[in-house]
C-alpha cells in the first residue's frame, strides 16, 4: 500500500497500476530519432495445401472491429502531490506510436538503446499535458475542464517527461524535448523545467541540457535539484573508422570461469567503447529552483545514479569505469560508489567493484562487494547495504550467507569509522523494509526450495537478534500474509505503516484462495502473529487497497480511528474504478466514496462473458483456467466456436501450489494490444492463462519431464473444452508470446493432433543458443544435454505437421530470443516441407508498440485462424494504408 509517486505505487497489469503514474517514466513504447523510410514487415511463407499464400509484403489492417479496440484512447496517469491536496492530470498520446517513430536512429550499446540526438533512452513514453485541480471531496476524475488547470508556458511541439513533485507540493519538475515533426524544434537533449502549482506557470530552469541516458534529476530538498547534464564542450560524436583499427580480440588467459546468458546490444568493438562514453557522460549539477543558481559539483563522469539523503545534506553517487566488456551488459561493469556532501565534496568512498564477470549463472547468484546501497527512509542520513559472504555463489556453505550493514553518513568521514552490521541471514537478502530503529523488516528467501523468511530486526539494537515473523514456501499463494503497507515521512521516503505503536502493521495481500483472489487488509500483531481482516473484497466486485492517503501528517504512526485509503473496484463489465475509503472506529467502520467516472473502454464487448474453467491433468493436479466467450454466446444454442488457447508456462517445486487458483472471476477484462482477447470481437471464444505447470518436487528439475507435462496440460485443457461444447480440436489454435511462444512450438511437435494451428511470437526455439540456462532452467547445456535437446522444438522441427505462424521483432531487446531463433526455426521447418510463415517486424523489440506493427500483427493473427479454423481463403490484396 505505497502513495502515489512512490517507488512501489504500481501495481502490474491493473487499471490502477497504469493510472498511478511512478512520476519517473522508464524507457517504453514510443521511438525517439530521426524519421526515415521504413521497410514493411519482412514476411517469408510456405504452405502445403490448397489455400492460396497470403501477401508477403505492406503493413496491413485487422478487421475494423479489432482496430477499434486497439486505438482506444488511453486513460490519463494521475499523481496526488505529497500533501494530497493536489493532484496532477497527466495526458497521454495514442498508445501505438507510429512506425517512424521507432525508426529514428537507435545504438545498441552495452545492452542499452540510447536516442542519440537526445542523450537518452530511446522509444520513451511520454506525456502531452499536465492538468491540475485541489483534490477535494467533490473532485471527480478524469478532471472536468472546469474544475482543473492546465500548466501553462509549455511550448508548442514539445513532449513531457519525468514529472515529479518537490517536497513540499509547491512546485512540479519536469522535462520537455521536441516531438521531431516537420514543424517542431529540431530534436535535441531533454530540457529542466519546473511549473510552480500557485500560478501554474512553466519555466526553463536550467539552460544546459540534461544527459538522462542513466541519470536525469532528483530532488536534494525543497527548493533545489541535482540534475546530470551533457558536459560543457562536449564534440560531435566519435565517427568510425573507414579503416578498420585492428581486428576484435576477447581474451580468457587466466583460464577464470565466465559464464553468461545470451546478452543483447552488447560493445562490439572500440568503436562502440567511444560511443558509450560520449552518449553516456555527464556532469552533476545542483539548481535552486527560487532563483535558478547553478553549481558544478564533481567532474565529468559516466555517472549512474545520484541519490539524495532523505534530509537533504549528503549525496549518494555511483558511476561506470573501465574496463567494459564484450560478452557482459553495463551493470556489470566496473562501478564506484562514493558519499559525497550535497556541496560535492568527497566523505567516503563506500564500494568499489570491479568488472563482474564470475557470477554464477545459478539463482541466488549475486554480485560480490556491497549491493543495493541505498538510504535508510527513517533516518535522516544512514546508508544500508549487503554484502555476501559466499562470493556470490548460492553452492558455496555459508552462514550467515549475506550481511546488512549501516554506517551514519555523519560519521562516515572518519577512516575509523566502520560500518555496523545489524542482520545476517542464511538464504540471499532481499531487502530491508524500514520502520523505527526499534523496528524493521529482513527479507531473506532461496529459490532451490521456494522458500522465503521474514524477520524482525531492531537495527539500532542489533544485540537483541531477529524473530520470525513468517516462514513459508513462496509458491503458496493460499497462505500468502501480504505485504506491511508503507507511509510517507516528512523527508518524502516510505516507511512502515505502524499503527498506533511500533507492533502493529497493516498488511495488504491478493488473498488467493480456491474462489478465486479476494483481496483483503488486515491488522497484523507482530508479537502474537495474530491478524484481524479489517476488510476484504467481496464477489461480484473485485477490489483491492493501494495506498495510504492520511500520511500528510507528520506522525510515527497511522490510526485506524481515521484512515483514509485509494482502493480500486472493479467487476466483469465495470471498468475500474477509483475510491476513497475511510476506516473509523478501529476500523470497524469502512465509507467510501467514488473519485472518478472512467467510461468502458470497448462497449462493443461490453457483454462478453467470462468464466474461470477447473479441470485436472492426467496425475491428478488441478488445473484452472479463464474462458472468454463472444457477447450472446450460448453453447447448447450455437455450438462450438473457433477458439484460441493462450498460455505461458511456469515452474513450481510444489504440486500443491501449481494446482492453486491464482486468478479472480470478478475481475474486469483489461484489452491491451496485442491481447488475445481481441479476437473476442471476431466471434472466437478464447482460453486464457490456462495451467501449464511444470512441476518437480525434491531433487528433481522441472524442466526434466517438461514435454511430457506440457502435453498433458493441454491435453486436459482441450478436452474440457470439448466437454463443455466449446470447441473442438480440429478448430483450436495454440499461441503464446516469448516462453509462451517456445511452449506452443512443444505442443505441435508433441501434440500436434490438439490443435489445428499455432502462432508463436517472439521465442526461442533452439536451446542450444541459449546455453548457460534459460527462463527458470539453471543447469547449463553441459550438464543436461539431454534436457536442453529434448525441449528444443527446433529439434523436432521433423514432427511438427500442422501450420505455424511465426512472428518476431527484428531488434528483439529480450536475453536468449534473438530474432535468429526465429528465422533458424522457420528454415527448419520449410526444409522440411512444413506449413510455415515468418513475419520480421522492423525496429520492434521483444514487445512490440508501433501501431503498424500491431495492426500487421493482429491482421496476420486473423488470417492465418481464418485459414486454418474456419477455412477462410486469405487475402491477396494491396497493403492496406495503416
Amino acid at each position: 500500500m505505497q502513495a502515489p509517486g512512490s517507488p512501489d505505487a504500481h501495481r502490474a497489469g491493473t487499471r490502477l497500476g497504469r493510472l498511478l503514474s511512478s512520476l519517473t517514466p522508464q524507457a517504453s513504447a514510443a521511438g525517439e530519432a530521426a524519421t526515415a523510410a521504413t521497410p514493411p514487415p519482412a514476411v517469408a511463407a510456405v504452405t502445403a495445401s490448397k489455400p492460396a499464400a497470403p501477401p508477403t509484403s505492406g503493413y496491413r489492417l485487422p478487421p475494423p472491429e479489432i482496430a477499434a479496440i486497439v486505438d482506444t484512447p488511453p486513460e490519463p496517469l494521475l499523481s496526488f502531490s505529497p500533501d494530497r491536496k493536489t493532484v496532477l492530470q497527466l495526458a497521454r498520446p495514442p498508445s501505438n506510436p507510429p512506425i517512424s517513430e521507432l525508426s529514428r536512429p537507435e545504438l545498441k550499446l552495452a545492452g542499452l538503446r540510447i536516442d542519440p540526438d537526445s542523450f537518452s533512452r530511446s522509444r520513451m513514453s511520454y506525456y502531452t499535458r499536465i492538468t491540475y485541480a485541489p483534490f477535494t471531496d467533490t473532485l471527480t476524475m478524469p478532471i472536468p475542464a472546469d474544475s482543473g488547470h492546465t500548466i501553462s508556458g509549455i511550448p508548442e511541439g514539445y513532449w513531457i517527461n519525468y514529472v515529479t513533485w518537490s517536497p513540499d507540493s509547491r512546485v512540479v519538475a519536469f522535462t520537455l524535448r521536441s516531438a521531431g515533426g516537420d514543424a517542431d524544434p529540431p530534436r535535441a537533449p531533454l530540457q529542466l523545467w519546473v511549473a510552480d502549482i500557485a500560478s501554474g506557470q512553466a519555466r526553463k530552469l536550467l539552460d544546459q541540457p540534461l544527459n538522462s541516458t542513466f541519470e536525469d534529476y532528483d530532488w536534494v530538498d525543497d527548493d533545489t535539484i541535482v540534475a546530470a547534464v551533457i558536459p560543457p564542450g562536449l564534440g560531435p560524436a566519435p565517427r568510425k573508422p573507414i579503416t578498420p583499427l585492428g581486428p576484435k580480440i576477447e581474451d580468457n588467459s587466466s583460464g577464470r570461469k565466465s559464464q553468461a546468458r545470451t546478452y543483447p546490444d552488447l560493445l562490439q568493438g572500440p568503436y562502440d567503447e567511444q560511443l558509450f562514453e560520449h552518449y553516456c557522460q555527464s556532469q552533476l549539477v545542483t539548481v535552486k529552483v527560487s532563483t535558478g543558481e547553478v553549481a558544478t559539483i564533481g567532474p565529468t563522469r559516466l555517472y549512474t545514479a545520484t541519490s539524495a539523503s532523505p534530509d537533504g545534506r549528503y549525496l549518494l553517487v555511483s558511476w561506470l569505469e573501465r574496463p567494459y566488456s564484450y560478452s557482459l551488459p553495463c551493470g556489470r561493469f566496473p562501478k564506484r560508489v562514493q558519499l559525497w556532501t550535497r556541496e560535492g565534496e568527497l566523505v567516503r568512498e563506500v564500494a568499489a567493484l570491479p568488472l563482474a564477470e564470475d557470477i554464477p549463472v545459478a539463482f541466488d547468484s549475486c554480485r560480490k562487494g556491497p549491493r543495493g546501497i541505498e538510504w535508510r527512509d527513517d533516518k535522516a542520513a544512514e546508508m544500508s547495504w549487503i554484502e555476501c559472504q559466499d562470493g556470490g555463489d548460492p553452492a558455496v556453505a555459508a552462514s550467515p550467507r549475506d550481511i546488512v550493514y549501516v554506517l551514519e553518513a555523519d560519521v562516515a568521514g572518519d577512516p575509523a569509522a566502520a560500518p555496523r552490521a545489524i542482520a545476517g541471514t542464511d538464504m540471499r537478502c532481499r531487502g530491508v523494509s524500514w520502520g523505527t530503529g526499534q523496528f524493521a523488516l529482513l527479507y531473506e528467501a532461496e529459490w532451490k526450495n521456494r522458500r522465503s523468511v521474514t524477520w524482525v530486526i531492531a537495527p539500532d539494537e542489533p544485540e537483541g537478534g531477529k524473530t520470525v515473523l513468517f516462514d513459508r514456501m513462496y509458491e503458496d499463494a493460499y497462505t500468502d500474509p501480504g505485504s506491511p503497507a508503507t507511509r510517507r515521512t516528512p523527508w518524502g521516503t516510505y516507511v512502515l505503516a505502524l499503527v498506533e505503536g511500533e507492533r502493529r502493521l497493516l498488511m495488504q495481500g491478493s488473498g488467493a484462495s480456491p474462489e478465486g483472489n479476494r483481496p483483503f487488509l488486515d491488522l497484523l500483531d507482530v508479537d502474537s502473529k495474530e491478524a484481524r481482516r479489517i476488510w476484504q473484497s467481496q464477489p461480484p466486485h473485485y477490489e483491492y487497497t493501494s495506498s495510504i492517503l492520511s500520511d500528510a501528517e507528520d506522525t510515527s504512526h497511522v490510526t485506524l480511528d481515521n484512515l483514509r485509503v485509494l482502493a480500486s473496484r472493479e467487476s466483469v463489465t465495470e471498468p475500474p474504478q477509483f475510491y476513497i475509503k475511510t476506516f473509523t472506529d478501529g476500523g470497524a467502520t469502512t465509507s467510501e466514496r467514488c473519485i472518478s467516472a472512467f467510461p468502458h473502454p470497448y462497449p462493443s464487448l461490453r457483454e462478453l462473458q467470462k468464466e474461470i474453467i477447473r479441470y485436472k491433468r492426467p496425475d491428478g493436479l488441478e488445473l484452472n483456467g479463464t474462458l472468454y466467450t463472444p457477447p450472446g454466446y450460448d453453447a447448447a444454442r450455437d455450438g462450438p466456436l473457433p477458439t484460441l488457447l493462450w498460455a505461458y508456462p511456469r515452474e513450481y517445486k510444489n504440486k500443491e501450489a501449481a494446482g492453486q487458483m491464482r486468478k479472480s472471476p470478478c475481475t474486469f477484462p483489461g484489452i491491451g494490444s496485442t491481447s488475445p482477447l481481441l479476437f473476442l470481437a471476431r466471434k472466437y471464444a478464447v482460453l486464457d492463462g490456462p495451467g501449464f505447470p511444470i512441476v518437480a518436487e525434491g531433487d528433481e528439475e522441472p524442466n526434466d519431464t517438461y514435454v511430457e507435462q506440457l502435453t498433458a496440460s493441454a491435453r486436459a485443457a482441450v478436452e474440457e473444452l470439448q466437454r463443455r461444447g466449446i470447441s473442438d480440436p480440429s478448430r483450436i489454435a495454440v499461441g503464446g508470446h516469448s516462453y509462451g511462444a517456445f511452449m506452443t512450438a512443444n505442443l505441435l511437435a508433441h501434440a500436434g493432433d490438439l490443435f489445428a494451428c499455432g502462432i508463436a511470437r517472439s521465442g526461442a526455439y533452439n536451446r542450444t543458443l541459449t546455453p548457460f540456462g534459460f527462463q527458470a532452467e539453471e543447469r547449463t547445456y553441459w550438464q543436461t544435454p539431454e534436457t536442453y535437446s529434448k525441449m528444443s522444438p527446433f529439434t523436432h522441427a521433423d514432427k511438427i505437421k500442422k501450420p505455424l505462424l511465426l512472428i518476431h521483432g527484428e531488434a528483439d531487446n529480450n536475453t536468449g530470443t534473438f530474432p535468429m531463433q526465429s528465422e533458424r526455426f522457420y528454415q527448419a521447418l520449410k526444409g522440411h516441407g512444413g506449413t510455415c510463415r515468418l513475419v520480421l517486424l522492423p525496429h520492434e523489440s521483444h514487445g512490440y508498440s508501433a501501431r503498424e506493427s500491431i495492426m500487421h500483427t493482429l491482421a496476420e493473427m486473423d488470417r492465418w485462424m481464418g485459414m486454418w479454423l474456419n477455412g477462410a481463403t486469405p487475402s491477396t490484396d494491396e497493403p492496406a494504408d495503416a
